[in-house]
């Protein structure tokens, strides 16, 4: 939890929960037990698939937080944990949805891989109870006046690491109601089509064309021990298919594994040594050949011609640079959240 972040996309984090279970293929080398918190609390993962936790602990004394931080900023809610995570109690994420209300100077990015229970409690907000315990929170806080729904400084994304998840849990989203609707493609672990999920609404006043449902993009490859590399097409794709449709895309990072061009047949070892950045790699031969469509087994040729040679350069040497461009694009803010900001 910090005023300050180092994840490029967001400027502060938030943590009023911490801890979380592994349901999916992105969940495999979770980094949040590499974080400090959990260094120095010897809180691990009890197993290392599908299923294994750290445990969840709600931190109530963290909900006020984003209160006195006077300067607008873009919040990333819980980057150590998911917000609606089954341990937590529906009481709680009202509780947090009322100080995201009363905070309207600042954007918060909340990012989960439970779909299905997020798409539950907010869809259906006003039937459910869930409205209900955000205005008690409310007032309990003093506030008693209107409040928009969906929130218009709240944007709601989920994370899709394959082309499965994309087609169980961007429809989740789409079905929720949400002032900015949003992507983390992090990690990357296989290629993505977007087609059949890039919906358009009206413009306010009615206009012929409307805007996408999904407003913003981010993708990254996978860090830390373990890591899996990410083909570059899997981040072109990506990004073509939002420039064609007007999301706004975010590049994070390569992630562990740079790419070093596509294989035509030539020695490995050669091609890669003529980097003088991955010289080290090459000798321990942490060098791969990767396809479109995933791994390839270590000396053979597909017929794919977009192979390519992937060395584990570490984070810093491999980057943030796509075909040369660094992306950094936000998807713009609603008027509602621009007004609140100006106040």
């Amino acid at each position: 939890m910090a005023d300050k972040s180092h994840i490029q996309w967001t400027q502060a984090t938030w943590n009023f929960i911490t801890g979380c279970t592994k349901i999916s293929d992105g969940c495999m080398n979770c980094y949040i037990e590499r974080t400090p918190p959990f260094r120095m609390a010897h809180r691990r993962f009890d197993k290392p698939g599908t299923g294994g936790t750290t445990g969840v602990k709600l931190h109530s004394d963290r909900l006020a937080l984003p209160l006195r931080w006077r300067r607008p900023r873009r919040i990333f809610v819980n980057s150590l944990a998911d917000l609606f995570h089954e341990a937590v109690p529906d009481q709680f994420i009202a509780e947090a949805f009322a100080v995201m209300a009363l905070a309207r100077q600042h954007t918060f990015q909340v990012l989960t891989k439970r779909h299905a229970r997020m798409r539950s409690l907010l869809a259906g907000a006003r039937t459910n109870g869930f409205w209900d315990l955000m205005v008690n929170a409310l007032f309990a806080r003093g506030f008693s006046g209107g409040i928009e729904w969906p929130l218009p400084n709240v944007w709601l994304g989920v994370s899709v690491e394959n082309q499965q998840w994309a087609d169980i849990r961007i429809p989740a989203l789409l079905e929720t109601p949400a002032a900015v609707r949003w992507l983390s493609c992090e990690p990357l672990l296989g290629p993505v089509d977007l087609a059949r999920h890039i919906r358009y609404e009206a413009e306010p006043g009615g206009g012929v064309l409307a805007r996408p449902t999904l407003s913003w993009v981010v993708t990254g490859g996978e860090t830390g021990p373990g890591a899996r590399p990410s083909h570059p097409d899997w981040f072109r794709h990506l990004r073509d298919q939002c420039l064609a449709a007007g999301i706004a895309f975010f590049h994070k990072q390569n992630g562990e594994w740079a790419p070093i061009g596509p294989l035509y047949g030539q020695n490995d070892h050669d091609q890669v040594a003529e980097d003088a950045r991955f010289e080290a790699a090459v000798e321990t031969r942490q060098v791969i050949q990767l396809e479109r469509s995933g791994y390839v087994v270590d000396g053979h040729q597909p017929a794919d011609p977009r192979t390519w040679l992937m060395v584990r350069a570490g984070q810093k040497a491999a980057g943030r640079e796509l075909d040369g461009h660094t992306w950094d694009e936000y998807p713009a803010p609603s008027p509602e959240a621009v007004s609140a900001n100006a106040r």
